[in-house]
C-alpha cells in the first residue's frame, strides 16, 4: 500500500485539467507477490526476465541466485604458472569450469582462494552452532556433512603432483556444492562469480561477472564533462560488473541496483595498462558514449577481464557497421506484417498490448492517452490509457519516451500526456526529451513512432498513438453516427443532440466533462471528441478536455489520415527494442530529473532467445528485415543516418521507376549546402536514364497542403506557405 508520503495526490477521475505538476508516485509499489516468488523458486530452466525489474527486492527477500533444484558441477581441468610480486616464488592458477543447467562459465582461482572460501564457510558453520535456535536446526543439519579441513596439497609424492592437486580441489568443491546452504553463501557466490543476473535465460549466456572498483566520469555526452574535469576530479566505488553478449553493466553490491549500462557498438575498445587508464591494473572500456575505467586486483586479473570482454563481444552483431551504415544487420525470415492506415495497425497493436507479460516500450512524437485502438468504442476497454493501466496493474513495466515540444510552436501537450499516464500507476514511467536550451536543439525533433512488447514483437512506422490518426480505406469525411453496421454501406444521420460528444456548441457542465462519452453499446461514432479533426481548419487545443469536439462536425469535414506501419518479430523486434533502450538510458543519464531510482536502467534481451515467440501478430509473413534509424549525439548519444542512406541506395539501384509517398518533400535549396541528398540522387538517376536512353519515371505523392492550421486564401497559414515554398523549390 502506498503511504501518504508516497502518494502526493489521489488518483484523478477527471480527464479535464488536473493538477498534474507533481509526480503522484515517487517509487514502485508493485512488488513480487507470494505466487510470483513461488514461481521463481520452482523454475528449473533459468529465471524469467521480469527479475531484472525486481533485483533489490529479490536480494532483500533472500531469493537464491542459484536455480533451486538444479545442481552445480565443477571441473578443474587446467593449471597455469604465474610469478608473484617477489618474482621468486611461482604460483599455480587453477581453471575451474562450471555448469548449472544450460549455463556454462569459467573462473580462475589460486589455491589461497579455496582456502579463503573454506575459512568463510567454516565461520558460518560455527556461527550457526553458537546460535542454538530452532529455526537454524535444518541449516546445522546440512553443514554437518561439510569437511572440517581443506584437502592438503602437501605430503606424499602423489599428492604433490599437479594433476592430483587439481583433482583434490575438484572433489572438495563438488562436495561443498552439494550442500544447499553452502551454495547460496555470499562467499561461495563470489568465488563462483555468481550474481543476481547470472541465470536469467533471456539475457543469454552467463558471461563474466565479478567485483571491481569503478572510476566516476568518462561520459562523452555534451554537458556531462566540463572541459575534462573528470580526469582530475573523480572517485572510486565498489561495484559488481556484469558482461553479457551485447552489453555490460555494473550494479551496487549491497542493494543490487543497476547503476549504468554500456551497450556494445562499433566504437567498442578494451584497453589495459597505466598508459590508457591512468591507474595500476586498470581496464578502459570505451563505446560511443562513455570511456569507463575499472580497477582490478592484479595484473593477471586485468588481462583476464580484457580477454573475456573481447571474447564475449566477438559474436555480437552490433560491433561492426552494417548495411547502409546501420547499427543492426538484415534479419532473414522475420515474421512481418504491413499496414496501410491506422485501423488494422491499432487493432493488432491493441491485441499485442493485451498479451504483454514483461515490458512495453513506446516512443511517439505525439501521444494521446484517450485514443481508442478499436472502433466503434462501446466502452473504455480498448482506450490506450485503460490498456496501459490494466497491464501496469498486472506487473508489466511500461516505459514511454515522448518528444518534448517547443510549446510556443506546437500544441501537442506532451506534459499533459506524461502526467496523465504516470498518475495511473507506478509501473508507468514517462520521459520527455530534449530540453531544447540545455541540449542546444531548436530545429530538430524526435519524430519516430514505435511500440516494442516484451522485446519480442515491435510496431514501427509513421502512425502516432494520437488523435486524428485512426482511419481506414474509406477515408470518411463525416462522422455523425450511423444507423447501420459500420462495416457496410451506411447512411449517416445528423444528430440533433450533437453535444453528447461535447461539441463546439458549448462546454458541458463540469461534472459531465469528467466522463468519457462512451457508455453502453449504443455508440456508432468512429471519432470521438478531439479525435474528429481538421487541423487546417483548427489545430488541436485544450487537449486536457479530450471528449469535447475541436470543430463542429455538423459543418466541417474531418481530414483523413493515411500512413504506413509494420509489425516485426524476433531478432528485428529485439533491434527495435535495443534502439529504444539506448535512447531511454541516454535520456536517463542526460537529464538530471530522471537520474533517481524511479526511472530504471533498461537491459536488452539476448538475440540467442529471440526466436522463441510467445505471441505473433495474425497474418504475418516471412521477410528479410533490417531496422534503420536516424540518430545524433543529442538524441541517442550516437550518430547514424541509415534511413537516408537506404533511400539513396534504393533510388540509385532502381530500374524502371520510383514511387515516393511522404508527408513532406523538401530536399533541394538554391545555393545552399543540403545534407539531405535524396533530391540529388533522384536527379542523378534521371540523368543516367537519359544517357542510357531508357524509360524511367518518378512519381511523388504528397498532401495538397501541409498539416498546419491556416487559410492561405486569405493570406494566413504562415507555416503552410513556408513549407509549400520549399516544396515547390
Amino acid at each position: 500500500m502506498a503511504s501518504p508520503e508516497d502518494v502526493i495526490e489521489p488518483a484523478a477521475v477527471s480527464s479535464a485539467a488536473q493538477n498534474l505538476h507533481r509526480r503522484r508516485f515517487s517509487r514502485d509499489f508493485h512488488g513480487l507477490d507470494p505466487d510470483e516468488l513461488d514461481g521463481l523458486l520452482s523454475t528449473s530452466d533459468g529465471y524469467p526476465f521480469l527479475v531484472v525489474h525486481h533485483l533489490p527486492e529479490i536480494k532483500e527477500k533472500g531469493v537464491p541466485y542459484i536455480i533451486p533444484g538444479t545442481p552445480i558441477t565443477c571441473r578443474v581441468d587446467n593449471t597455469e604458472k604465474y610469478t608473484t610480486r617477489s618474482k621468486v616464488r611461482v604460483g599455480t592458477l587453477y581453471t575451474v569450469r562450471l555448469t548449472h543447467g544450460h549455463f556454462h562459465w569459467i573462473v580462475k582461482r589460486k589455491y589461497k582462494h579455496f582456502q579463503e572460501l573454506h575459512r568463510d564457510l567454516y565461520k558460518h558453520r560455527m556461527m550457526l552452532h553458537l546460535l542454538p535456535l530452532g529455526r537454524f536446526a535444518k541449516d546445522r543439519q546440512q553443514l554437518r556433512t561439510m569437511p572440517e579441513e581443506m584437502p592438503s596439497l602437501q605430503g606424499t609424492e602423489r599428492t604433490r603432483r599437479t594433476s592430483s592437486k587439481g583433482k583434490y580441489l575438484e572433489e572438495y568443491l563438488n562436495g561443498i556444492l552439494e550442500i544447499p546452504l553452502c551454495q547460496n553463501d555470499h562467499s561461495m557466490l563470489e568465488f563462483l562469480s555468481i550474481g543476481p543476473l547470472s541465470f536469467i535465460t533471456d539475457l543469454g549466456p552467463k558471461g563474466l561477472e565479478g567485483p571491481i572498483m569503478k572510476r566516476s566520469g568518462g561520459h562523452r555526452i555534451q554537458g556531462l564533462n566540463c572541459i575534462g574535469h573528470d580526469r582530475f576530479c573523480f572517485r572510486w566505488s565498489h561495484r559488481w560488473l556484469v558482461v553479457k553478449d551485447s552489453f555490460l553493466m555494473y550494479m551496487g553490491r549491497d542493494n543490487a541496483k543497476i547503476n549504468f549500462v554500456l551497450l556494445f557498438d562499433p566504437e567498442l575498445k578494451v584497453k589495459v595498462g597505466h598508459a590508457d587508464t591512468g591507474t595500476k591494473y586498470g581496464v578502459c572500456i570505451e563505446n560511443f558514449t562513455r570511456s569507463l575505467i575499472i580497477k582490478c586486483r592484479s595484473y593477471r586479473q586485468s588481462h583476464w577481464w580484457s580477454h573475456e570482454i573481447n571474447r564475449l563481444a566477438e559474436t555480437c552483431d552490433f560491433l561492426k557497421v552494417q548495411r547502409f551504415g546501420g547499427f543492426a544487420p538484415p534479419r532473414e525470415n522475420t515474421l512481418t506484417k504491413w499496414y496501410v492506415n491506422g485501423s488494422g495497425y491499432f487493432a493488432d497493436l491493441a491485441d499485442a498490448l493485451e498479451n504483454a507479460k514483461e515490458e512495453i516500450f513506446i516512443t511517439d512524437w505525439w501521444l494521446s492517452p484517450e485514443v481508442f485502438l478499436k472502433r466503434p468504442a462501446t466502452d473504455n476497454h480498448w482506450r490506450l490509457d485503460e490498456i496501459l493501466k490494466r497491464k501496469a496493474k498486472q506487473g508489466v513495466k511500461i516505459c514511454v519516451l515522448l518528444y518534448k515540444e517547443v510549446e510556443v510552436a506546437l500544441g501537442i501537450s506532451s506534459d499533459y500526456s506524461k502526467r496523465t499516464l504516470m498518475n495511473m500507476d507506478s509501473n508507468i514511467k514517462v520521459m520527455r526529451h530534449p530540453d531544447h536550451v540545455s541540449s542546444v536543439v531548436f530545429f530538430w525533433a524526435h519524430h519516430e513512432k514505435m511500440v516494442a512488447i516484451d522485446q519480442t514483437v515491435a510496431f514501427v512506422g509513421g502512425i502516432d498513438l494520437a488523435f486524428g490518426r485512426w482511419d481506414d480505406s474509406r477515408y470518411r469525411l463525416t462522422d455523425l453516427g450511423s444507423t447501420e453496421e459500420l462495416n457496410g454501406v451506411t447512411e449517416e444521420q445528423p444528430n440533433k443532440d450533437v453535444t453528447d460528444n461535447g461539441t463546439a456548441d458549448g462546454p458541458k457542465p463540469k461534472n459531465q466533462q469528467e466522463q468519457s462519452p462512451v457508455s453502453g453499446d449504443g455508440n456508432t461514432k468512429l471519432w470521438l471528441g478531439k479525435d474528429y479533426s481538421n487541423f487546417i481548419t483548427r489545430d488541436w487545443v485544450q487537449l486536457d478536455r479530450p471528449f469535447e469536439d475541436n470543430i463542429d462536425r455538423t459543418k466541417v469535414p474531418r481530414m483523413p489520415w493515411r500512413d504506413l506501419s509494420a509489425a516485426v518479430h524476433g531478432k528485428a523486434a529485439r533491434d527495435v527494442a535495443r534502439h529504444f533502450i539506448q535512447r531511454w538510458n541516454f535520456t536517463k543519464i542526460f537529464k538530471v530529473k530522471y537520474r533517481d531510482d524511479f526511472y530504471p536502467y533498461l537491459l536488452p534481451k539476448s538475440h540467442a532467445t529471440a526466436d522463441l515467440l510467445p505471441f505473433t501478430v495474425p497474418g504475418s509473413n516471412k521477410a528479410k528485415v533490417q531496422v534503420l534509424r536516424s540518430a545524433h549525439s543529442w538524441s541517442a548519444g550516437t550518430f547514424e543516418k541509415s534511413i537516408q542512406n537506404a533511400y539513396i541506395d534504393t533510388i540509385k539501384n532502381s530500374e524502371h521507376y520510383i514511387y515516393i509517398e511522404n508527408q513532406f518533400f523538401i530536399s533541394c535549396a538554391k545555393e545552399k549546402v543540403v545534407e539531405n541528398g535524396i533530391g540529388d540522387a533522384i536527379v542523378d538517376r534521371i540523368l543516367r536514364a537519359h544517357r542510357e536512353r531508357k524509360k524511367f519515371r518518378v512519381f511523388v505523392v504528397i498532401p495538397l497542403l501541409p498539416g498546419f492550421e491556416g487559410d492561405i486564401r486569405t493570406g494566413g497559414g504562415n507555416a503552410i506557405q513556408a513549407i509549400l515554398h520549399y516544396t515547390y523549390r
